[in-house]
């Protein structure tokens, strides 16, 4: 059994941490400033460590207090969580709903389909970062998430559903064929082409990824002209005919469609990362949760 001990001055000190010092924590919950003090005095002797740094002009969190902060926010939003689950007897999706997204891949085929979500159930508040990052969906409090690479040795809290494999082609812009000929579709013109290439958050062009029939994928690293470590300005760069690129088909997709980039060497196709919608498996009966997962798993595809 837990005692209820152990929920005393959580408010007080997550108020604290909101309004930046006691006395606009006391103005909030109607204490008086020597009261939202001694509750803090006695959170911090029941937890044996000091939340806070105290010096005439400032309040600053001590690096366990940053820590505690989160426990409390993710606890306090569970509660108000089911809070909501109640009201709307279990069965309405309700509530806010943290997601969390690849950058590029969120913005042009995640936020459409969530906006429909949006439209269907107005109760909901998403939430949304964007990060290309490893997130801990457990840690950061996140409900569900789309992931582009990773395997399905997820951890044992994470319930998983694969999407598909992305699939990566060669691409230039008709300028960029009239400038230098037809592109025979063999290992001699892919050697000889101008590349331009996405530059890796750790500084490194990325590969060009080599299939051939069915022999192990090989990794190429191609003549560069260009790198550029933003996907949207990278795929322009291709567009303004400056080289040849390998783009996975879900960023490049309209632009062959409307004919500004051709697709290039087909016979080097190459299967790239898997795409997966993650989310906490303790959180799947919610409501909210359970009509995403519906909704993003029917109509997310790469």
């Amino acid at each position: 059994m837990y005692s209820s001990e152990r929920l005393k001055g959580i408010d007080v000190f997550v108020a604290v941490v909101d309004a930046g010092s006691f006395t606009a924590a006391g103005e909030r919950l109607n204490l008086s400033n020597s009261a939202v003090g001694k509750a803090i005095a006695r959170l911090e002797a029941r937890l044996g460590v000091r939340l806070f740094e105290r010096t005439t002009r400032r309040l600053a969190l001590t690096d366990a207090g940053h820590a505690f902060h989160r426990t409390c926010q993710r606890v306090l939003g569970e509660l108000e969580e089911a809070e909501h689950v109640l009201q709307a007897e279990g069965s309405v999706p309700v509530g806010r709903l943290r997601i969390d997204l690849p950058a590029t891949y969120g913005q042009l085929h995640v936020m459409p389909l969530l906006f429909e979500f949006m439209q269907a159930y107005p109760g909901v508040q998403p939430q949304v970062s964007f990060t290309d990052r490893f997130v801990d969906l457990v840690e950061d409090g996140i409900d569900v998430a789309v992931r582009i690479g990773g395997s399905d040795a997820w951890p044992a809290p994470i319930g998983h559903r694969f999407l598909g494999q992305e699939r990566r082609i060669f691409c230039c812009a008709p300028g960029y064929l009239e400038r230098v000929g037809p592109l025979a579709d063999d290992l001699a013109a892919l050697a000889q082409v101008e590349g331009v290439l996405y530059r890796r958050a750790d500084g490194s062009p990325g590969p060009w990824l080599i299939q051939r029939g069915n022999a192990p994928v090989e990794h190429l690293q191609p003549r560069a002209r260009l790198e550029i470590g933003n996907a949207q300005a990278w795929v322009d760069a291709v567009v303004q005919g400056l080289g040849v690129a390998q783009i996975s088909t879900w960023l490049v997709g309209d632009r062959i469609a409307r004919g500004e980039l051709v697709h290039v060497l087909p016979s080097f196709a190459a299967d790239g990362l898997p795409l997966y919608l993650l989310w906490q498996r303790s959180r799947q009966l919610l409501p909210k949760v359970d009509a995403l997962l519906a909704h993003l798993g029917k109509t997310l595809h790469v």
